[in-house]
């Protein structure tokens, strides 16, 4: 007997609890149509003009002319070898530049 009352309550409360569930659920749908207006407007008028303008930037940065490179100074907390890098002769990084990236004895191309 005691079952049975504990599972008519139970049920009378999932009862009274499903509109409550519904109603946020139908205005979650309407605001996800907002949502998905919202990225979208802010794809084409923030996100692509941003890109463009800074495509713009590095276009007419490269366009700029070549900058010297500094003056090599061997300062010695600066490209320390405690141990061979895994490729190569073990003294270049791993995207190595020689114009831009001196060794620890200076640049190659001097």
């Amino acid at each position: 007997k005691m079952a049975s009352v504990v599972s008519s309550r139970v049920s009378g409360l999932l009862l009274r609890s499903r509109p409550q569930l519904r109603r946020p659920m139908a205005s979650r749908a309407r605001g996800e149509e907002g949502s998905a207006r919202m990225w979208k407007a802010l794809t084409f008028f923030v996100a692509l003009p941003g890109v463009g303008i800074s495509m713009l930037n590095v276009f007419l940065k490269s366009h700029h002319g070549e900058e010297e490179r500094p003056e090599f100074v061997a300062y010695p907390h600066l490209r320390i070898r405690s141990k061979p890098f895994p490729w190569g002769d073990g003294n270049h990084t791993l995207f190595h530049n020689p114009h831009v990236n001196p060794l620890p004895t200076g640049y190659e191309d001097d």
